[in-house]
């Protein structure tokens, strides 16, 4: 193997909780964050950022992190900004900023998603000089969920963007890249967009690899209740269930008497790691493939060695946790590598297999072609009845939405009419005092019927237009799961 190539890739990916003017310490804690990153252990070749939302809490991250991670992508996207970043030891040679079409609502204003341009932020990255020594990172941030599933008003969002970062992964993989997936994606595993990731991208989660019997929402979910397991502690959460958001170990998730208690000049308060922690679910994943080519198996991929969940300090002056999420970490190593060492150093992993280290045996053969691990060639699907699943929620969100445009657009015509009626009475009325207030009325009521008639004519006219791209996409992939491949047609139309 050529010396200068990596052996083992050590990923992070972290959602920073960097919300300008709304997170409270923010500054403090991304600095903290960069100096942490600079020191973790094993020292990370490639990290996502998400809900790094300024310049200023970037550069003290970069500044931290520049004598192991040289370079780094800030990427700029709607309103307000993306809040996603990369950062490498090795060159970006490419990088854009894909955005979602389906991509919140605007006037969810409160809520945000829409204004700052929610998308997949990509980097191609060489880290070796042979014709396929690249992997491409996307980065993203999911739309939130501000409900339970299966009643989330926006769940239709989040399955479709799933499903876009699903595409861009698939044909990285399919240029024979190694392929990494990082991000909040605001999903259960095996939810519709979990599924939909893991089954039509080549790529699998790392931590349900090696987790496989891992959690799949918090304790409290019907989902999980289903499986009737006792309620898990803290760090069994954290060690076997790789939950990243809502434990009882991240002070943010305190009630506000808790996190009272917490500040400058404090002492720490510590929770025990047997707490039972009912809420805690993981959100962050990191998603990969091998680059494994089948045609040339003696080039070999890469596999998951090892995830854990990271960033569980706190910071040394305020005691609080650096984010409201904790990071997700994972160790790729390149089977070549392993085909390299001696007999003790094979024993050695042999033995990492009882640890947990590996899935399968790098004695095994399956081993040694890590498509059995992590790549998928031939096309995988989903039952048909969960892409009729799919189907059904995307015409439930068309029909709400094609109300939504009737109601705003009614509600801008009828603006217009009682402006005009305003302006007419307006000839009749003797005092000034009730003029005025007509014209005022008037005037603020034709501002916001044509400010919904915008929204109801432009906004949900296109979410109305993606929304039938979804779906066609999803309808092919039925027919194809049906055995029914490449046969559906655009209906031809006689003008």
């Amino acid at each position: 193997m050529d010396s200068t190539m990596p052996t083992e890739i050590n990923v992070i990916s972290l959602n920073c909780w960097g919300l300008k003017y709304i997170s409270k310490w923010r500054n403090e804690r991304l600095v903290e964050i960069g100096k942490r990153i600079a020191s973790a252990d094993p020292v990370p070749q490639i990290v996502g950022l998400q809900e790094c939302w300024t310049q200023k809490d970037y550069q003290c991250i970069r500044k931290a992190t520049k004598n192991i991670l040289p370079y780094g992508k800030f990427y700029h996207s709607g309103i307000f900004g993306g809040g996603l970043a990369i950062l490498s030891k090795w060159p970006i040679e490419e990088s854009s900023m894909v955005r979602y079409p389906l991509n919140g609502r605007p006037t969810a204003f409160f809520r945000g998603d829409w204004y700052v341009g929610k998308g997949v932020a990509c980097a191609r990255i060489r880290y070796g000089a042979g014709l396929k020594d690249v992997v491409e990172v996307f980065t993203t941030h999911l739309h939130a969920p501000y409900e339970k599933e299966p009643h989330d008003s926006y769940i239709c969002h989040r399955t479709a963007q799933a499903w876009e970062i699903a595409k861009l992964m698939r044909g990285a993989a399919e240029r024979g890249h190694l392929v990494l997936g990082l991000g909040d994606f605001n999903m259960i595993p095996m939810s519709l967009a979990h599924k939909l990731v893991s089954t039509h991208a080549p790529v699998r989660d790392i931590w349900m690899l090696l987790h496989p019997d891992s959690s799949l929402g918090a304790a409290e979910d019907p989902v999980e209740k289903a499986r009737r397991r006792p309620i898990p502690t803290a760090d069994i959460n954290i060690l076997e269930n790789g939950t990243t958001c809502d434990s009882v170990l991240n002070t943010w998730r305190w009630n506000k008497g808790q996190q009272k208690l917490v500040g400058l000049n404090r002492p720490v308060i510590e929770v025990p790691g047997d707490r039972i922690d009912i809420a805690a679910k993981r959100l962050d994943y990191i998603f990969a493939s091998t680059g494994f080519d089948p045609a040339r198996p003696e080039q070999g991929g890469w596999i998951v060695k090892s995830a854990k969940v990271g960033m569980l300090f706190r910071h040394p002056d305020l005691g609080c946790s650096l984010s409201d999420h904790f990071s997700v970490e994972c160790t790729l190593i390149h089977t070549r590598s392993i085909e390299e060492e001696g007999p003790k150093r094979r024993e050695e992993d042999d033995l990492a297999v009882d640890r947990g280290a590996f899935l399968q045996s790098p004695a095994t053969s399956e081993f040694r072609a890590p498509h059995s691990q992590l790549n998928h060639n031939a096309p995988n699907y989903l039952p048909v009845s969960t892409y009729d699943e799919i189907l059904a929620m995307v015409k439930k969100y068309q029909q709400r939405e094609q109300k939504q445009r009737r109601l705003r657009l009614g509600h801008f015509v009828g603006s217009v009419v009682i402006s005009i009626g305003c302006f007419v009475a307006v000839w009749w009325i003797p005092r000034n005092f009730v003029a005025f207030i007509l014209m005022l009325f008037s005037s603020l009521g034709l501002a916001a019927g044509v400010i919904d008639g915008l929204i109801g004519g432009l906004f949900v006219g296109s979410e109305i237009r993606a929304l039938k791209e979804f779906e066609w996409e999803i309808c092919n992939a039925r027919a194809a799961a049906g055995g029914e491949a490449n046969i559906l047609q655009e209906g031809i139309k006689d003008w």
